[in-house]
């Protein structure tokens, strides 16, 4: 059993904090610091969930090099999940291969089709849960999904090819989300939300950041759905079919109260075709759609291009319930080579501002 062989392992875990230390310098992040609690051992063909089990709240479960088969679930406050960079790969188990089962706390996770799940209850949240340094691949829906959490960092991973979001946080709050890569996936490279299968108004995310991320080849970089006071700035995001959607409807209270800082929206040119709810979605930089009170400040939007109703630069659209966006702040912001316009105010509500930001075309023209 994978829990606390510290003595004999200490080489390895040396090599592995050393590979995580490269990591994060890599990236920009902070260093690795002497874990308070308990620190669990895995290593590859060992059982990740085990360690997990076995975890006391502010323990430490390190992975590492190696590939692990199989979903995780978390519930145990203070946990750290750590592997040792990129070469820490979690993937869905082999399911050709005889063997044990499932462990029966992650059963649940594997069924949904997730990868790594965090969860907290509305009730009770899950505190103060780190989850870095590893990859999670291949599953049929999220890569790491997190539900009631309060205080989550998801950092210096590598979340890919997964079926619909890469990283996913629901019903969270106080979210650190940072120096992560999600490519690939077949919906968002980072998604917030107040609940994916609920009605109802905004949330207040109570302060998430999404910090220094790279965002590519996904359907939409990030998409920030039915929540309020979260800040989304100094991102990558590039090839997606869009960078960066704020997405609200009539639920009371409104999507926004929120800022898109500083972030780098370049050529998110791929097509993404139409569903029952959406047109096709091609060349959209930044787009706000039924929010209200969003600062969109200092990004760097260029050369997204596409012939979509939420094409261009920076677009406001209201949402596909007819609601318009309101008092919003569009300033400050560089746009070049955005198309049909750098800056497209497609919306019917007259409250939004527009102000000192520089690009060539806007449309009705007078934002630039």
């Amino acid at each position: 059993m994978p829990t606390r062989r510290v003595h004999h392992l200490a080489a390895a875990t040396a090599a592995a904090t050393t590979a995580l230390t490269t990591v994060l310098t890599a990236v920009g992040a902070a260093p690795v610091h002497a874990a308070a609690g308990g620190l669990h051992l895995v290593q590859p063909g060992e059982s990740i969930q085990q360690a997990v089990d076995a975890a006391l709240p502010g323990d430490t479960v390190q992975l590492l090099p190696g590939e692990y088969r199989g979903s995780i679930r978390i519930t145990t406050p203070g946990l750290t999940l750590r592997g040792a960079g990129p070469t820490s790969v979690i993937l869905p188990a082999d399911t050709t291969r005889a063997g044990a089962p499932a462990a029966e706390t992650a059963a649940a996770c594997a069924a949904a089709g997730h990868g790594l799940c965090v969860v907290g209850t509305d009730d009770r949240p899950l505190t103060g849960v780190t989850v870095e340094a590893l990859a999670v691949t291949g599953f049929r829906k999220n890569g790491i999904n997190a539900t009631g959490t309060d205080g989550m960092t998801v950092r210096a991973t590598h979340v890919h090819d997964n079926g619909q979001q890469g990283i996913s946080q629901e019903k969270s709050t106080r979210g650190v989300i940072t120096a992560n890569e999600s490519t690939r996936n077949g919906q968002s490279g980072v998604f917030l939300a107040n609940s994916v299968d609920s009605e109802g108004g905004a949330l207040s995310a109570a302060g998430t950041v999404v910090s220094g991320n790279q965002l590519t080849d996904n359907r939409i970089g990030v998409t920030v759905r039915r929540l309020r006071d979260l800040t989304v700035e100094q991102n990558e995001i590039h090839g997606n079919c869009g960078g960066v959607f704020v997405v609200g409807d009539e639920g009371v209270p409104r999507a926004g109260a929120l800022t898109v800082t500083r972030n780098r929206v370049v050529a998110n040119n791929r097509y993404c075709p139409p569903n029952p709810r959406l047109d096709h979605i091609q060349g959209a930089g930044i787009v706000l759609t039924g929010a209200e009170e969003t600062t969109v400040t200092e990004n760097h939007v260029r050369d997204n291009v596409g012939a979509s109703p939420f094409s261009g630069g920076i677009v406001l659209v209201h949402s596909v319930v007819g609601v318009a966006n309101a008092r919003n702040t569009v300033a400050d912001n560089f746009l070049a080579g955005n198309g049909p316009a750098d800056i497209a105010d497609r919306d019917t509500g007259s409250d939004n501002s527009f102000a000192r930001n520089q690009c060539a075309v806007s449309e009705p023209a007078g934002h630039c």
